[in-house]
């Protein structure tokens, strides 16, 4: 442990910048959740319409997550990286310029278009510049930043909002483009893909990776584990003030909850998926996910509510932990910021849910409706991780605790990165 420690204090850089890249990004977006009911009174629109807001900005990522991908695959991951924390900063604070349903859709959709290009180029930047052994630990650590940003929103909702008002938790959003001053001086670019320009192998990034079934794995799990998370988390906030009645202050202590729940789980997930393998690991949080649920939104108590949230945030918001090191190493170092970013882009399947729900609450209350998609999302995602592809998975980045039918390739034939392509 302490060897982890060592390299983590080595790395802080690049950690430290990709969790906080990825926080600021979580606040621009989370501080939309709590302020759902309070802008359909502002508009003049009711739950469906705002959460079409939320459903638009994650189709927006579609074209971000791909587009940034290309870019940092032709142009460096950490200038793709400073640009997008840029770009969402900008759309966060225009956000909050609307005069109209319409313009405020505008924006949420721009903003939507450089949340995902943050994924992608961090991640790509953070996997290839870290040491294997620390890639679990350091992939947790950097998807907990979500859950720094998420309580900063709840703060801000608590205590500024009342004072301020909507559109100032949207210029908020600004300070994140400080950010890029860090990334400037303090983090070096991706030692693979300077590697790959050195050699002069850089290219499309739709024509560097073969579509295989780690792949597609890739791009279905993506969607699955992001369609339970919207479930979980999206309508939350609205659920606590809607259906048990909470204000803007006593909804904070779930908030809280559920934030530090996630803040253990994530690193916790990347740390069992080193040690015991990554489908082990999802199979087991994602079954301790189902009966959560009960607690999470069917009871009233308010202690057992509190359980829930953070059991829900430790086990199914923690799963995420694994996620940056899942999508990284099923891709070569030539087309991986691509194939992480088509693989992000599938997310933005998941982000029905929340207007789906939305839409069954007349018939079936929001309770039962969040419940079932979140216990249904778990229950896809499990059959989904139960296949074993690694033997289809570039050797830089590929997982060894992952089953014997890796090792029997591996010591039959090493796979390269360059076996992965074309």
């Amino acid at each position: 442990m302490n060897s982890h420690a060592s390299l983590l204090r080595k790395h802080w850089h690049i950690i430290f910048a990709a969790t906080a890249g990825w926080a600021l990004d979580a606040f621009d977006f989370t501080i939309l959740l709590f302020l759902i009911p309070h802008l359909g009174k502002v508009f003049n629109v009711g739950l469906p319409q705002v959460a079409l807001v939320v459903t638009a900005t994650g189709f927006a990522k579609i074209s971000g997550t791909i587009g940034w991908g290309l870019a940092a695959d032709r142009y460096g991951r950490k200038l793709a990286f400073m640009a997008a924390v840029l770009w969402f900063s900008c759309a966060s604070g225009l956000s909050g310029l609307a005069w109209s349903y319409a313009s405020f859709m505008a924006m949420r959709i721009l903003f939507g278009m450089g949340f995902g290009g943050e994924w992608t180029a961090s991640v790509s930047l953070l996997m290839e510049t870290v040491p294997e052994k620390i890639r679990p630990l350091a992939s947790g650590i950097m998807v907990a930043g979500y859950e720094f940003g998420y309580m900063l929103a709840a703060l801000a909702f608590h205590f500024l909002f009342p004072v301020l008002g909507w559109r100032w938790m949207f210029f908020l959003g600004i300070a994140p483009a400080l950010l890029t001053l860090f990334l400037r001086r303090n983090v070096k670019e991706s030692p693979d893909w300077k590697e790959q320009q050195r050699s002069k192998q850089t290219g499309d990034g739709f024509r560097t990776f073969v579509f295989n079934p780690a792949v597609a794995q890739a791009w279905a799990f993506s969607a699955g584990l992001n369609f339970m998370l919207w479930a979980v988390q999206v309508l939350y906030p609205t659920f606590l003030l809607t259906v048990h009645h909470l204000d803007s202050g006593t909804i904070f202590p779930f908030i809280i909850a559920y934030s530090v729940g996630s803040v253990i789980g994530k690193p916790l997930s990347g740390y069992a998926a080193s040690r015991i393998g990554e489908r082990t690991t999802i199979v087991t949080f994602l079954t301790i996910v189902v009966p959560t649920t009960a607690l999470y939104t069917l009871v009233s108590n308010h202690f057992l509510m509190g359980v829930g949230a953070f059991c829900m945030g430790m086990f199914a918001n923690g799963l995420f932990g694994i996620l940056p090191l899942y999508q990284a190493r099923r891709f070569p170092v030539k087309g991986r910021a691509t194939g992480i970013g088509i693989s992000y882009a599938m997310t933005s399947i998941s982000v029905i849910a929340p207007y789906v729900i939305a839409l069954v609450t007349p018939s079936m209350g929001l309770k039962f409706g969040m419940a079932s998609f979140i216990a249904g999302g778990a229950l896809i995602v499990i059959a989904i991780s139960i296949f074993n592809t690694a033997r289809w998975m570039p050797r830089d980045l590929a997982d060894d605790t992952e089953g014997e039918a890796f090792g029997a390739a591996a010591g039959s034939e090493e796979l390269t990165a360059g076996d992965a392509v074309h």
